[in-house]
């Protein structure tokens, strides 16, 4: 078949910047250009960091680059933004993305087009191509909370969904769908299987430390905040040590957020206990995770699916997190999940025993391990593409 994958608007393809849709692409395009499957072309942003990355159009999987954000990218943004009046779905700069993609994908005759993330993108397209479209939905995007959703509902011959729980909140729609299929997330798991640890001196870790792992962005709906303050309630034991692992947005934070700055506030009084690390690049992940004896996943939010925690659990590591959303679907049975309900009194008692039980850890850590296989990449893209063939039925 003859695919378009019309990205986000806001990171580039490949995942030159991170984001977790992004690295979910590259998976498919690897995939499809080694099994010689379809001629896919990837609509994405431009930038910078792409000069350093070696890559090139194959028979399998082609590049259209739109420059939104150089000098010429900024002053067009902003004749859009007048044009339209700002009365767009999205923000006038993913609509001024969405713009140029629709003018090159209306010359060509695409048997799918997958839109990735952004649902009312269909509003447009259908208008320009009679090729089939297909969501690829990561977040909870589509349910009868947004605006127009029965009209872009209709919109989809097929939408495939990051979790049960995003599939659940489309069928809300409606109750006899027929389109929703879900496609569990995967992640390259070799990388975190064959990853050596960051010496822990590095990070001002001593070899007795107790080390609790939280990696992800530094927002109020991941539960940092209320992970911080468990660790207060466990100052006195002096061996157990914070590493936080991420900054409030994808790149490295030139000026810390309010929030950002409450966390360090808050880790004030227990500061020898606390490490932030800031932003580290995603290749680095594995290795940083490794340094820990648990991690913990907090959300405080319907977590659409969770990559974070089978990250954590690729790295060995025993597992605390929260029920919410679909991280249930990842790692029940082998995590110790939490309701949020008093959560900072749930995650205290939840990190004494397992610092207290390092038989417990173990059983952990060879669950998690295990659990992790049935997220590897291969097993990822090969049902999306069995999900892909449904469309043609």
């Amino acid at each position: 078949m003859k695919i378009a994958i019309l990205t986000s608007g806001t990171l580039p393809v490949p995942a030159v910047q991170g984001g977790a849709v992004e690295n979910l692409i590259d998976f498919c395009l690897e995939y499809n250009a080694e099994h010689q499957l379809h001629n896919i072309t990837v609509y994405s942003v431009y930038n910078s960091a792409l000069k350093r990355y070696k890559f090139t159009d194959t028979k399998y999987n082609k590049y259209i680059y739109f420059k939104t954000n150089n000098w010429w990218g900024k002053i067009w943004k902003r004749v859009y933004l007048q044009k339209h009046g700002g009365q767009e779905y999205y923000h006038y700069s993913v609509e001024y993305f969405l713009d140029k993609a629709l003018k090159h994908i209306k010359r060509h005759d695409y048997d799918i087009v997958i839109i990735e993330n952004r649902p009312a993108f269909s509003l447009k397209l259908r208008e320009k191509t009679h090729a089939k479209l297909v969501l690829h939905q990561e977040n909870d995007f589509l349910n009868t909370k947004v605006p127009q959703y029965q009209d872009i509902y209709d919109s989809f011959g097929l939408i495939i969904n990051t979790s049960t729980f995003i599939t659940e909140r489309v069928k809300l729609i409606n109750k006899e769908d027929s389109k929703c299929r879900t496609v569990l997330n995967g992640i390259d798991t070799n990388k975190f299987y064959q990853a050596t640890c960051i010496p822990r001196q590095q990070l001002g870790l001593c070899d007795n430390d107790f080390v609790i792992v939280y990696s992800g962005r530094l927002t109020k709906e991941k539960g940092i905040l209320q992970l911080i303050q468990a660790i207060n309630q466990l100052k006195n034991i002096h061996n157990i040590k914070l590493l936080i692992i991420g900054a409030s947005a994808y790149g490295k934070d030139e000026h810390p957020t309010a929030f950002v700055k409450k966390l360090i506030e808050e880790s004030a009084s227990i500061k020898d206990q606390v490490i932030f690390t800031g932003f580290i690049n995603y290749q680095m992940i594995p290795s940083y995770l490794k340094v820990g004896n648990i991690a913990v996943v907090p959300s405080m939010w319907e977590e659409p699916f969770g990559l974070t925690v089978v990250e954590a659990m690729a790295a060995g590591l025993p597992l605390i997190t929260t029920r919410s959303g679909g991280i249930p679907e990842i790692c029940e049975g082998v995590a110790t999940i939490l309701e949020r309900e008093n959560i900072v009194e749930e995650l205290t008692t939840a990190i004494t025993k397992l610092y207290k039980n390092p038989e417990k850890r173990k059983q952990m850590s060879i669950a998690s391990l295990y659990r992790s296989k049935m997220f590897d990449k291969e097993i990822y893209t090969k049902k999306f593409f069995e999900a892909l063939e449904e469309i043609k039925e």
